[in-house]
């Protein structure tokens, strides 16, 4: 088999014979996503066609295949872009070429990533939200660390849905079907130049998959898809998009990423000396472990107790497990037949009877009328465990503490690792280059590290605020346009379509709440006493909300919360103020955590497992507003933000009245007075007070080099 890495070469060289010689080097840089991160690499692309760059999702591949002529010719022939791209390049092949980290990973026994969506890069659509948002940031902080990493995950060719909302502000979806060859991606291949395929049994059928390599800086990226002429079309369908609705294919989904992952891993002769499970739907890699540790051991398929359970032990020595939500659809259960009849190739080859597969994804094993669990099986073949923040472990701990029986619930082995965002990714272009100055030299090199954000206090209230005006800006002349074409896209009238275009300012509060909507959000709070926000949005003192996300297509009560903010739309304090932005994705995220002044955050505690849009808004200059769960819970100090209550209340009405009255308090008595007090022309000091503060303390300790460090010391060694 020839090295996935010479696929992509060749994917590169193919492309780069379609340009003239000196843009050559345009090719190389567009097949590996470290250009996402690295200064000057979306510059360079969105220079040579800025409205082509616009129309491909910021493809490079796509863009550099479609651009005009004379967008070509002009970038060959101009040389300071040929100079800019050089510099580029020479980042990436720096970055390439330096040697593994050394530490508790094995480079020739890499650690195995696998989770269900990687979000990237938005021109890579096979993610949804916050899980997919961190699992593109580990492996960021991963080739920046230089970690011993590979990643699995499924190719979905028609990923996670689009979203439009019509007049009344429903949600509606729709796909929109992705062209691999049209990305960074390449097929890796046998030595006979055929497509590397695998095969994986999914009940009664044999699932034939071909692996696709994405490079993401250092690490790559296989994934796995099962488009293939042997396979029929109804199976064909498996891999085709992210988080479908019907329960088979979504277990179909975990077998072909647990079970054809390590497959796949194995064919390309990739020995990984530990694999690390990001949430609970890739639970079956340590299934097929187990079948692979009985093989070598020689193992024949006969139901020798002692020698499975050996096996089960030395697969479950190998594996770390992530869980990610308290919320009960995160956590998937299925029937046992359905599980059993879905895993009866795999229980063939141990040796046992499928039921004694899905008694081990139970809370009770014995308890024939309980379903199995996705969460439960990965807890049970992992030697450790983690939740993704301090208030997260503890609720983990409590969930699940009846899989140890006899344990008091201090002492369940569920630790947690406090989720980190990669600074390069999401910092803003302005803040970028104020910490250079700032911070000195090399400081994305020692983000973890509170001394370097010390200089932080060093920086002057104009130079803070000229930053932040500047993102402020660049997010409202995008606003003003998006607002425009969203509104008339869903048949609205012009003066409609153009009062927010028309009133947002570069100098106002600005606002933001992004997010999945699902009901634990409670998005409805912002709208909760519908006179006193009108008041707010009204004052003398400008406040204008930016709203985006996506509720599941099946979740109705979801879509009625995104409804319910439409309903005050006749109201022209709503229409100028507040904008719903359709079809939240990677690119807006950045966009909105890069220019609002607030970041809004009233999940309904102690559901929030972590968060980390806010994380994203911190580096950026913004201060959050949120309730104490997740993250917050161990990040607010009082002086850094604001904060709603997190106790728990049974009582859900009383505390969506209590938490509504109390986020609107805030808004009216701390946030609006604090964001406008200013000394004639001088910039707002007290606000800027709290955005040091907030930069200082949170940016090192939730950064993801953090994250990863602390993964080292607790769970990789």
């Amino acid at each position: 088999m020839s090295g996935p890495d010479d696929e992509l070469t060749k994917a590169a060289d193919a492309l780069a014979r379609r340009l003239p010689e000196p843009l050559s080097v345009l090719a190389s840089i567009a097949y590996n996503y470290r250009w996402s991160w690295t200064p000057g690499g979306a510059e360079l692309f969105s220079s040579i066609d800025q409205e082509r760059w616009k129309l491909c999702k910021s493809n490079p591949v796509r863009l550099l295949r479609e651009a005009s002529a004379q967008g070509i010719e002009r970038a060959a022939s101009d040389d300071d872009f040929l100079r800019s791209a050089g510099e580029v390049w020479g980042t990436i092949e720096a970055d390439l070429a330096r040697p593994a980290r050394s530490g508790p990973l094995d480079p020739k026994r890499p650690l195995a990533f696998f989770c269900a969506e990687y979000a990237v890069h938005q021109s890579l659509p096979i993610y949804s939200g916050g899980l997919g948002a961190l699992a593109g940031d580990i492996l960021k902080e991963a080739s920046d660390m230089a970690l011993p990493m590979v990643a699995m995950g499924l190719l979905y060719r028609q990923g996670y849905f689009r979203q439009r909302t019509d007049l009344s502000g429903w949600q509606h979806e729709y796909w929109v079907s992705t062209d691999p060859d049209r990305t960074p991606a390449a097929l890796v291949r046998g030595d006979d130049g055929a497509p590397l395929l695998i095969t994986v049994p999914i009940g009664d059928v044999e699932l034939t998959a071909q692996i696709w390599k994405v490079a993401v800086g250092r690490v790559p990226l296989y994934l796995l898809d099962v488009d293939r002429p042997e396979n029929d079309f109804a199976s064909r369908w498996i891999s085709a998009r992210l988080y479908t609705g019907d329960p088979d294919y979504r277990l179909a989904q975990y077998a072909l990423l647990g079970i054809g992952g390590i497959r796949a891993l194995e064919a390309m002769g990739i020995d990984p000396g530990m694999i690390h499970l990001n949430e609970g739907h890739a639970a079956f890699a340590s299934l097929e472990l187990a079948r692979v540790t009985q093989a070598a051991n020689g193992g024949n398929g006969s139901s020798d107790h002692d020698g499975l359970e050996a096996a089960f032990d030395a697969a479950r020595a190998k594996a770390i497990f992530t869980t990610h939500t308290p919320v009960p659809a995160g956590n998937d259960t299925y029937p046992a037949d359905q599980v059993a009849h879905m895993l009866r190739g795999v229980a063939g080859a141990l040796g046992v009877d499928p039921q004694s597969l899905v008694s081990r994804g139970r809370t009770h094993p014995e308890a024939s009328e309980e379903p199995f669990g996705v969460t439960q099986f990965a807890l049970r073949s992992s030697r450790a465990a983690n939740g993704v923040s301090r208030r997260h472990g503890e609720v983990a701990r409590e969930m699940w503490h009846q899989l140890w029986p006899g344990r008091p619930v201090a002492e369940v082995p569920i630790t947690h690792v406090t989720n980190g965002v990669h600074l390069p990714t999401w910092v803003g272009r302005p803040m970028w280059e104020l910490l250079d100055r700032a911070l000195g030299e090399g400081w994305q090199d020692r983000v973890s590290d509170p001394a370097t954000w010390a200089a932080v206090d060093q920086i002057s209230d104009e130079d803070l605020w000229a930053v932040r005006r500047q993102q402020r800006a660049d997010l409202v002349e995008w606003v003003r346009e998006r607002s425009v074409s969203n509104r008339l896209s869903r048949g609205e009238s012009r003066q409609y379509a153009i009062a927010a275009a028309e009133t947002f300012s570069p100098d106002a509060l600005t606002l933001g709440f992004a997010r999945r909507v699902a009901t634990y959000k409670r998005l409805h709070l912002l709208m909760y006493d519908v006179e006193r926000t009108l008041r707010l949005l009204g004052g003398e003192r400008r406040v204008q909300v930016l709203i985006a996300g996506k509720a599941h297509p099946r979740d109705d009560e979801g879509k009625r919360f995104i409804q319910a903010l439409f309903s005050g739309k006749g109201d022209p304090r709503v229409n100028a103020n507040v904008v719903f932005l359709d079809d939240y994705d990677l690119g807006m995220a950045a966009r909105l955590v890069q220019g609002c002044d607030v970041w809004l955050n009233v999940p309904r505690p102690p559901l929030e497992a972590s968060g980390t849009s806010g994380m994203k808004n911190v580096v950026n200059g913004g201060l959050q507003l949120s309730v104490l769960d997740g993250w917050w819970d161990e990040a607010y100090d009082g002086n850094n933000g604001w904060a709603l209550s997190g106790a728990l209340d049974f009582d859900q009405g009383a505390q969506d009245a209590r938490d509504a009255a109390e986020l609107l308090r805030l808004l009216e008595e701390e946030v609006v007075p604090t964001f406008y007090e200013r000394e004639g022309d001088a910039p707002p000091s007290a606000w800027l007070t709290r955005v040091r503060a907030s930069m200082r303390g949170l940016a090192p300790q939730f950064s993801a080099r953090r994250m990863l460090e602390e993964y080292e010391d607790k769970l990789y060694g």
